[in-house]
């Protein structure tokens, strides 16, 4: 269910290898790099004391993953810092979220530099999304693989269709097309790393790690979930997604070419694994899968949300598992992805100095973890904001800049229904994997307007309510009993920061 994955640090045994084959250039590489990591639940075993064997090809967690990161060949417009340039905005990080904004800023005609580290680095995340979200951004042509349906397995005996399109996001393809966006409308670009920020009444200053310090009107801070930069004033109570994924050649696999599969619960995988299907019960995880034929397949086990996070050597143990019983034979890893994604918790102090953007900035969906499209479609918003103070000519500056920018991406309404996914992750946080079938059973057999609003974060209040009532019709009288028992907390604390936020 990844739109976006973090990578974790690999492990020796996950140590670079040979490069790929020709025929797997369309599948930019994945590299990885450190993360910290929250307490998570107990530790199992090691993984040798729970070896799961795949037949002649052995164990994929033996297999030494193919990673190899190559850098994008772009032309970039450097910027000079010996001649003290003068600068309106700087956005640190050359992600999705820090290119896409740059551009529509750079636009008319505000001054742009971003910095990065190696701004012309491939992404090291997967990304993929409904079709309709890329498309109504014009990015349509930037998947590199699209399938018709998705499916979700409830159980062994119960299966659901999705009639909405879903895509494998070309990363390469997206970098490139906002990189030529930002070039052709005269972004800077300035490759270091931020160590600091400092403000003034009017302008701040970042230093880098090369000795230099450039200043501008605006920082705003793309670099992702780990930065510093962005402050926070309450605790950060975040609920976590993690995965463990690969993009393998198999020897066969079962799933339909014309179908992603969005979910899969079942867990008859883990029939021979006491342990395992103890653990999974009460804190579930589900098999996501993109196939591109019959014998390449990207394959993830997630845990949709827990808290604390779920052990990553219990991820892969069951994904493992759920292989061998499926009868995937894997005989090449040709990516791994290790992730971890903060959801939920609260938002950063609204207004501040640094202008947040991504995940720093509680973009995430609580519910789900999606993040790319969205962020993608907010960046006109906020750019709208940026270019309304700095591109008057009365430069609007210092606190009027940061409180009409943060409440430029973060208008009531929108805290309002941010509120309320929160109110869905607080309530998945405590379903069992029963529970976690049975809402989902009655989720996805709602009126497609709902659920298609509820994933993509579209949904007004008053249809947020509706959909409410409408799940609660459509649920089975157990999840209804769910609902009714571990419901009222979320329920009750969603409401005092509903009417927090509306003070």
């Amino acid at each position: 269910m990844e739109a976006l994955i973090t990578p974790l640090s690999s492990s020796p045994s996950l140590s670079l290898s040979s490069s790929l084959k020709p025929n797997s250039s369309s599948f930019p590489p994945l590299t990885t790099h450190p993360f910290i990591f929250p307490k998570s639940h107990k530790e199992k075993p090691s993984l040798s004391s729970f070896r799961v064997q795949n037949s002649k090809f052995g164990n994929f967690l033996d297999l030494i993953p193919e990673n190899k990161s190559t850098p994008i060949k772009f032309d970039l417009n450097w910027l000079d810092p010996s001649h003290k340039p003068r600068l309106d905005v700087i956005i640190i990080g050359t992600g999705p979220a820090g290119l896409c904004l740059a551009e529509r800023v750079a636009q008319n005609g505000i001054r742009v530099c971003c910095v990065d580290p190696d701004p012309l680095a491939m992404w090291p995340n997967n990304y993929g999304s409904w079709v309709d979200e890329l498309s109504s951004l014009n990015l349509d042509s930037c998947f590199d693989k699209t399938w018709p349906m998705a499916s979700v397995f409830i159980n062994d005996h119960k299966s659901k269709y999705l009639d909405r399109p879903y895509g494998r996001i070309n990363r390469k393809m997206l970098k490139m097309k906002l990189l030529d966006g930002c070039v052709s409308n005269g972004v800077k670009f300035h490759k270091a790393k931020v160590w600091k920020i400092n403000h003034q009444e009017f302008e701040s200053s970042i230093v880098c790690d090369d000795g230099n310090e450039l200043k501008a009107s605006l920082i705003v801070d793309a670099s992702g979930f780990a930065s510093s930069f962005v402050e926070y004033d309450k605790p950060r109570n975040h609920g976590y997604q993690i995965a463990h994924g690969i993009l393998a050649e198999v020897e066969e696999h079962p799933f339909d070419l014309d179908k992603m599969l969005l979910m899969d619960w079942r867990d008859s995988h883990l029939g021979n694994e006491p342990n395992l299907r103890v653990t999974n019960s009460r804190f579930p995880t589900f098999l996501y899968a993109m196939p591109f034929d019959s014998n390449l397949v990207f394959l993830e086990e997630t845990s949709l949300v827990s808290r604390p996070v779920l052990s990553y050597k219990e991820i892969k143990l069951r994904m493992a598992a759920r292989l061998r019983h499926m009868g995937i034979k894997v005989k090449r890893v040709i990516e791994s992805e290790k992730c971890l994604i903060p959801m939920g918790g609260p938002l950063p102090v609204i207004p501040q100095p640094v202008m947040g953007m991504g995940g720093n900035a509680g973009l995430a969906h609580p519910s789900t973890g999606y993040m790319v499209a969205r962020t993608l479609a907010l960046a006109p918003i906020l750019a709208e904001s940026i270019i309304e103070c700095l591109g008057s000519t009365r430069m609007i500056r210092g606190q009027p800049l940061y409180h009409r920018v943060w409440n430029g991406l973060w208008p009531i309404e929108r805290r309002l229904t941010r509120e309320y996914y929160r109110f869905g992750m607080e309530t998945l946080l405590k379903l069992d994997l029963k529970g976690t079938r049975s809402f989902f059973d009655a989720f996805f057999d709602l009126n497609p307007e709902y659920w298609h609003g509820f994933l993509s974060s579209r949904l007004s209040l008053m249809e947020l309510a509706m959909l409410s009532l409408s799940l609660f019709g459509h649920s089975s009288n157990s999840s209804k009993f769910d609902i009714v028992t571990k419901c009222p907390v979320p329920l009750v604390k969603m409401m005092g920061n509903v009417v927090v936020e509306s003070i």
